[in-house]
Order: structure tokens, then sequence, then C-alpha cells
């Protein structure tokens, strides 16, 4: 009995900080990071203020909560996006193409930017790399990439490269730059052989 008890209550712990996370996410999609207090966040998740404070401190704790949720939705995602999709080369592109589109649709505010700043970024970021890497290292033993460079360097440039798509304004320039990415990791032309031609 003690041991459902304590399930229960785990349970119900649970679903009170899930709500929380959800009623800042819908307040920070209304009006932004800045604006959002602790009073707003109690409101819009429908406990008190009290409860509030005996889940989080301070808003500050609650959005790098949220943050990191969101990006460990995002890497499950894009574990989805590699497991529905057959052959290295093509899982490859599939993931690219998943991580500028949520490159593309996230905040790109400076307000935003300071939670990238958090270890649990870090942390996400090292694992992203890895997926990737172990993505690029079976494309390139399978003659899909180049093997000049490792993979892991690779998946940075990738990564790195992606970012750029916050930037860009239509689906269609998501997808020339994903084309641009792959277009760089595929295997250098043989050396080009001279024609022995004297000209004389």
């Amino acid at each position: 009995m003690p041991k459902l008890w304590n399930e229960t209550i785990e349970s119900h712990r649970d679903a009170v900080r899930a709500a929380i996370l959800d009623a800042t996410a819908s307040l920070v999609a209304d009006r932004g990071l800045a604006p959002v207090t602790m009073s707003q966040i109690a409101q819009a998740a429908g406990i008190g203020r009290a409860t509030l404070y005996k889940y989080f401190p301070d808003v500050e704790a609650i959005l790098t909560a949220w943050h990191e949720r969101q990006i460990n939705s995002h890497l499950e995602y894009l574990s989805q996006v590699r497991n529905r999709t057959v052959g290295p080369g093509q899982q490859v592109e599939s993931v690219l193409e998943a991580y500028a589109f949520l490159s593309h649709s996230g905040p790109g505010t400076a307000d935003f930017a300071r939670l990238h700043q958090g270890p649990h970024v870090g942390l996400a970021q090292q694992h992203l790399r890895g997926f990737l890497a172990d993505l690029l290292r079976q494309g390139a033993d399978a003659g899909r990439f180049r093997r000049d460079v490792a993979p892991d360097e690779l998946a940075a440039f990738c990564l790195h490269a992606l970012e750029a798509a916050s930037a860009l304004t239509s689906r269609d320039a998501v997808l020339r730059l994903v084309k641009v990415t792959m277009t760089a990791l595929q295997p250098p032309p043989p050396p080009h052989s001279g024609s022995g031609g004297s000209g004389s």
C-alpha cells in the first residue's frame, strides 16, 4: 500500500509539473519570455503561487525546465525520423531536413539565446552530434559520404550550417540549405590525372 501511495503522489507531482511547463509554453508563445511572471504561470496552470514555488523557485528555473523538455522532444523526434527511413544516405538527409525545419520554426530572439547557455543544452548538443556522427559514419562506410573528414567533424559542420535555417523566410530556402549541406558531405572526386599532352 505505501508503494501504491508513493506512486500516486509521484504521478500527481509529474502531472502538476507538466501543467506548469505547458502553461509556461503557452504564455511564452503569446507574450515572449520577458513579460512572463510566476503569478501568470500559476494562474495559467490552475494552481496557487504557493504550490508553484514548491516546484520551482523562480521563472528562470521554469523556463530552463521547459527548454530542456523541448530539446528532449526534438531529440526523440529526430530519432523517429531516422527509424522510419531506410538507408544511411536517406537517413542523414531526412534527419538534417527535420533538424533544419526545427531550427526554422524555433524562436530566435535574444531572450531565447540565454536559455541556450545552460548545461542541459551542452549535453543535448553532444548527444545530437554523436547521433548524427554515427549516421555519417555508417554512410561513409557504405560509400555515400566522404571519408577524408572525421564523422564527428562533419556532424558539427552540419549542425552549425543548418542553424542558419532560423533566419530563412521560406520552406524552399530551408530545403535548398539542406541540399547544399548534403552536397558538402559527398565524397570528393578522384584526383585528376593530367592528359600528358605536351602541346608541342
